[in-house]
């Protein structure tokens, strides 16, 4: 039987829900989300790292391996963060501390997706380095970044009701 709720219990959103069932909610929330990148990003880890054991590798000029090394970099920092939710969770369950994973999963996420946004715009600039030169890899460098920055960003920060900060 549900417990009866009062008006506190009601929030921002109007959903009628106790602060631990909102919390549950939020958890629940964010780990379908993450369940959506963490394949990805994990794979794109794995493949970046097989990278300098390929014979090209060597043909790649010293700025391009440098850029590699960052992208090999913001790739594992993403991996790193989107994992670390579910390490938090775990070292956390049953101590009553559902609030503070939530707020420290929600930053590993956005954190997480920036360093995503910055390994896949990396790699598209090597690839079209490798592959057609180096305008070209600019170009398409510098349109990653804008839509990453647009579609991740600026777009969803501009759906947010004109309250909240």
């Amino acid at each position: 039987m549900c417990a009866e709720r009062t008006g506190s219990d009601y929030g921002d959103d109007g959903r009628a829900e106790t602060e631990t069932e909102r919390l549950d909610r939020n958890w629940n929330s964010l780990m379908q989300e993450l369940r959506v990148v963490q394949t990805g990003v994990q794979l794109l880890t794995g493949f970046l790292l097989t990278l300098p054991f390929q014979a090209r590798f060597t043909t790649l000029s010293q700025p391009m391996r440098w850029l590699y090394l960052g992208v090999v970099a913001a790739s594992i920092g993403a991996t790193v963060c989107l994992i670390a939710p579910v390490a938090a969770h775990r070292m956390l369950f049953r101590r009553h501390r559902i609030e503070k994973v939530v707020i420290a999963a929600h930053r590993y996420a956005l954190a997480g997706l920036g360093l995503l946004g910055l390994a896949l715009t990396g790699v598209a600039f090597l690839i079209f380095d490798t592959v057609a030169g180096a305008v070209p890899a600019s170009v398409v460098g510098t349109v990653a970044a804008c839509l990453f920055v647009w579609v991740w960003l600026v777009h969803p920060w501009r759906q947010r009701p004109e309250h909240q900060p």
